[in-house]
């Protein structure tokens, strides 16, 4: 136990290190969210574009014959 609590103390630091630990965590939970989304997003477009490039097609075609 005595380990534990010199590793959370730091020699003295540890009231400045563990927030910082804590705000790069929260830092990088937060872009990875964002890059979900985004790639969600962006997922989401290419499929209503993808549908309309094939609409757009099959009407191509029907013109042909």
């Amino acid at each position: 136990m005595e380990s534990f609590q010199a590793m959370l103390h730091m020699g003295g630091y540890g009231g400045y290190v563990w927030p910082a630990y804590g705000v790069g965590a929260a830092v990088l939970a937060l872009v990875l969210v964002l890059s979900l989304s985004a790639a969600r997003k962006a997922e989401a477009e290419l499929e209503v574009l993808q549908q309309a490039r094939r609409a757009r097609r099959g009407k191509d075609s029907e013109t042909e014959e």
